[in-house]
């Protein structure tokens, strides 16, 4: 398989990407209402904000996807009115090398579920960087802080590595994906597996 991005490539991660910039903008209200519960409950819905690259990276398996994904997300999400304004861009940036880091240390040869739910990890963190730049979360009590990552870590895990997965593994089933990638190794070991 080509590592290049194609145009086509770059085409179908937008699309993606422009669906994920609907949904980020439609989570922030969800997002803000789901705070009002306390104890940092809303940061285990958090890691929806970073499922455009996973969910663009498993389905095109190329180098810069994932980080394409993310900002182009964030980009939306900022055009259509996200209520985080232009930090969107920054936080786009950094949750998708985050991602990008992860894909990368595996060479963009490993889909497996436990790689996905690392790339959520490496997005969380960069989110959490970034939140101490801004100085949202430095001034937090430890014990408050250490609920804040614990809740983000596991949201981000289950919903950018877990759901994130599963969905694309859904619709590989559904034979969508094979118009978008070819045919790998892995796709004829698995039917062989099947026929077995």
């Amino acid at each position: 398989m080509r590592k290049t991005l194609t145009l086509t490539d770059i085409l179908i991660t937008i699309v993606i990407a422009f669906i994920f910039s609907v949904i980020y903008k439609l989570w922030g209200p969800l997002y803000s209402f789901v705070g009002i519960l306390g104890l940092h409950v809303d940061q285990l819905i958090y890691g929806m904000w970073f499922m455009a690259a996973t969910v663009a990276f498993l389905i095109i398996r190329k180098p810069g996807i994932a980080l394409l994904a993310e900002l182009a997300a964030a980009q939306g999400e900022f055009l259509f009115g996200g209520q985080w304004g232009i930090s969107l861009l920054l936080y786009g940036l950094v949750q998708g090398l985050g991602c990008e880091l992860i894909f990368a240390m595996y060479r963009y040869k490993s889909y497996r579920l436990y790689v996905t739910c690392l790339a959520a990890i490496g997005a969380a963190v960069g989110s959490l960087l970034l939140d101490v730049f801004y100085g949202y979360i430095d001034s937090l009590a430890l014990w408050n802080l250490t609920l804040l990552i614990v809740a983000r870590l596991v949201g981000s895990i289950l919903i950018t590595g877990v759901f994130a997965y599963y969905l694309v593994e859904a619709l590989d089933k559904t034979g969508v994906t094979k118009a978008i990638r070819p045919v790998s190794n892995d796709d004829y070991q698995r039917l062989e597996d099947e026929m077995r």
